[in-house]
């Protein structure tokens, strides 16, 4: 069993801060992706959370991210274009919605496309973020090639999130946040790091058989939900990212996880909503659905689950041992 340290947020926050320092990142763009890998810890999800700062350190040691990008958001009527830089996706985001909140409130609804950038991160949460401001919002990313086209065995696509947020005056936001693959392959990633296999279904090798070696898993291709209908919504995400901002497809793109090779150069999408302006009383309508959906019992709204991770989390988070000696060796040096 892998060993694992807890430590309490603030010590994680500054442990990750000064590593990042040490890679040479801005403090407000360290600062903005150190938050948002600590919130994916809280809310359950450490396969997007602190495990992948050192790869992102890495590559920003090797050149392969840009360690003092600074993200460039641009206004065109209701669309707005930022500009990673080759930097970390998460400093884009937040300049995207800075400016693509405006935008909405002016416009009614605002395209967010984002360039040239690197791992989305947990979509759901610039989404939530949106709702919060009292925007429905969705939000698309491609990433490197992961998932054959339905019916091959050469992985093309990306695992592409895809999720949406819907807010709700009385309550935390309705929140989905879904991979195109079956699992994400963060999860495949980490496995491999722990020595487990994978369970079968998650993935194929790359002679299209069923595995559950996450070494063969990765160098073969993720099976994508919903099979043939999975694969068709991953090459929409391609085009609605990497085709609209002029980013790189998944094929094209380079690892999210190898120190060297060429920046993965992906594209992200998010568009925002403003409900008062298309119809009468929106969000009460939409309380409708969601009160008939929780009639049923068993039921549950898409989100619940990551609220009430986050309502009894306390300030401490569990890490793997590993993760803490790689951030504690690079903020040393």
């Amino acid at each position: 069993m892998s060993q694992t340290t807890t430590l309490a947020r603030e010590q994680a926050r500054e442990l990750a801060m000064e590593a990042m320092r040490a890679r040479g990142f801005p403090e407000r763009e360290a600062a903005i992706t150190v938050e948002a890998l600590l919130d994916a810890e809280r809310d359950g999800l450490p396969s997007h959370g602190l495990s992948r700062l050192p790869f992102y350190l890495d590559q920003a040691a090797s050149g392969k991210v840009n360690a003092g990008a600074i993200p460039r958001a641009e206004a065109d009527g209701a669309v707005v274009r930022v500009d990673a830089d080759h930097g970390l996706a998460f400093p884009a985001i937040a300049s995207g919605l800075d400016a693509g909140f405006e935008v909405a409130r002016q416009q009614g609804l605002c395209a967010i496309s984002i360039r040239r950038s690197h791992h989305f991160g947990v979509a759901g949460a610039p989404v939530e973020r949106a709702a919060r401001e009292g925007f429905m919002a969705l939000a698309f990313s491609n990433a490197p090639s992961a998932m054959a086209p339905w019916g091959g065995h050469k992985p093309l696509y990306g695992t592409n999130p895809i999720a949406f947020a819907c807010p709700r005056p009385e309550a935390e936001p309705m929140l989905l946040d879904l991979s195109l693959s079956k699992v994400a392959r963060g999860k495949v990633m980490l496995a491999r790091k722990a020595g487990k296999p994978i369970p079968e279904g998650w993935a194929v090798g790359p002679d299209g058989a069923p595995t559950t070696d996450p070494e063969t898993a990765i160098q073969g291709s993720m099976v994508p939900a919903g099979d043939a209908k999975g694969a068709a919504l991953a090459m929409m995400v391609e085009l609605l990212c990497a085709g609209l901002s002029g980013s790189r497809f998944g094929f094209e793109a380079g690892s999210f996880f190898e120190a060297q090779g060429e920046p993965p150069g992906v594209g992200h999408l998010m568009l925002l909503f403003d409900v008062d302006r298309f119809a009468p009383d929106v969000l009460a309508r939409c309380e409708v659905l969601f009160a008939a959906m929780l009639e049923q019992p068993g039921v549950r709204l898409p989100g619940d689950r990551r609220h009430q991770l986050r309502r009894q989390s306390d300030d401490r988070l569990t890490l793997p041992t590993a993760v803490v000696d790689d951030l504690t060796a690079i903020a040393a040096s």
